[in-house]
């Protein structure tokens, strides 16, 4: 079942993944996090309605990112980029252009900091500091969905999050994608991908690795030929 891990300042997510391609369980002490707009798998879905969202956390680009997004325009599969301050001040046409082919881009902090640690008022400037730049580099609001950096949360950022407007996002499924300098065989991450899948998934990929790049098409092609459609976000009630 899904584990909810105490540090010295909060909880940081993680889920037990399940056998025959069956959504993860969640431990009871976690259920707290339904309480606050918190998700992380559409519980709705039903053999007949297969669906999976892409969500990717993006802090730079390092050429990946644009071949990520040339894979979901081929496939016209939506997705959700959580993003920090630093993709939109450098890359702001790559920001303008995920909107432009129906993205969702969403708030992933500023700085990426250990928000389980900021209370009430440090977590709201947090989130308001993305808010402004990007208001500032795009010119419109950000999506208002939010997931917090590695994972880290307590109960207050939940809370906090809410009274904003936001829904935080956790996963469902998430792998070793991020370290650039030691990335996963293509064979490996397919594999692990493909026995993790379930109907609702929410799986977080991260669009700077090399190997998310050069296995995209291949996921996604497996993926419609199960049956599944890529949703939006915005179907999480």
């Amino acid at each position: 079942m899904a584990s909810t891990v105490l540090s010295v300042n909060g909880l940081s997510w993680s889920t037990t993944r399940n056998s025959d391609n069956l959504p993860p369980l969640c431990d009871p002490s976690l259920s707290f996090v339904e309480e606050y707009n918190a998700y992380y798998l559409n519980r709705s879905v039903t053999d007949e309605n297969k669906v999976i969202y892409l969500t990717f956390d993006a802090g730079y680009e390092n050429g990946n990112i644009e071949r990520i997004l040339n894979t979901l325009r081929d496939h016209n599969a939506p997705a959700a980029f959580f993003i920090l301050d630093n993709l939109v001040i450098r890359n702001t046409d790559l920001v303008k252009r995920m909107i432009d082919e129906g993205h969702l881009v969403c708030n992933h902090t500023a700085k990426h900091p250990d928000m389980s640690t900021k209370d009430s008022a440090a977590f709201e400037a947090e989130l308001k500091k993305m808010e402004d730049i990007y208001k500032q580099y795009i010119g419109t609001e950000i999506s208002r969905y939010y997931r917090p950096p590695e994972g880290k949360f307590s109960r207050d950022n939940l809370a906090t999050a809410q009274r904003l407007g936001y829904k935080t996002v956790f996963w469902s499924f998430a792998y070793a994608d991020w370290d650039n300098s030691n990335q996963p065989t293509e064979e490996y991450a397919i594999k692990k991908i493909a026995d993790n899948t379930h109907n609702g998934m929410i799986i977080l990929l991260h669009p700077t690795s090399s190997t998310n790049a050069s296995i995209l098409d291949r996921v996604l092609t497996a993926w419609e030929s199960e049956g599944y459609r890529f949703g939006k976000l915005d179907e999480l009630k």
